[in-house]
């Protein structure tokens, strides 16, 4: 018998991961992929700005950014309650910072960092978000 892995918890008691939040996607021709995910997506941008281009799909955001890495591909963010925590808890297993804490606007704060053997891991602190299903209460931020 496998014995339950514990949850890592925040000094507040609630789980560090609270579950997927945003998707960026590299857009180094931000207005074409911008016509492109509205048409497949079949709504229209929630923030636009010639910086990010933001869609809210389920309560989850579909991201567009004009100056991610192609390269690199898309980058995943995972909800936290406290991206300091989450991130000290994150070096504490090896990880390595990609980019350190930022805020980015209107309180939302996120970072970057190398994980061992997977690649870059996003986490993002984002006060307005409210997890919500496809049929459920919106929006989702």
């Amino acid at each position: 018998m496998v014995a339950a892995v514990p949850r890592s918890l925040d000094s507040k008691g609630l789980p560090v991961f609270l579950g997927l939040r945003t998707v960026i996607y590299p857009a180094p021709d931000l207005s074409e992929a911008k016509r492109f995910a509205t048409r497949m997506l079949r709504v229209e941008p929630y923030f636009d700005q010639p910086f990010y281009v933001g869609y809210d799909v389920a309560g989850y955001e579909f991201a567009l950014d004009p100056n991610a890495d192609p390269q690199i591909g898309a980058t995943t963010y995972w909800g936290v309650a406290d991206v300091d925590v989450a991130v000290a808890e994150l070096l504490e297993h090896g990880a390595t910072i990609d980019r350190n804490v930022d805020e980015v606007g209107d309180g939302i704060r996120v970072a970057t960092l190398h994980m061992p053997a997977i690649g870059v891991l996003g986490v993002i602190e984002n006060p307005h978000f409210r997890a919500r299903t496809v049929d459920g209460p919106g929006p989702g931020r």
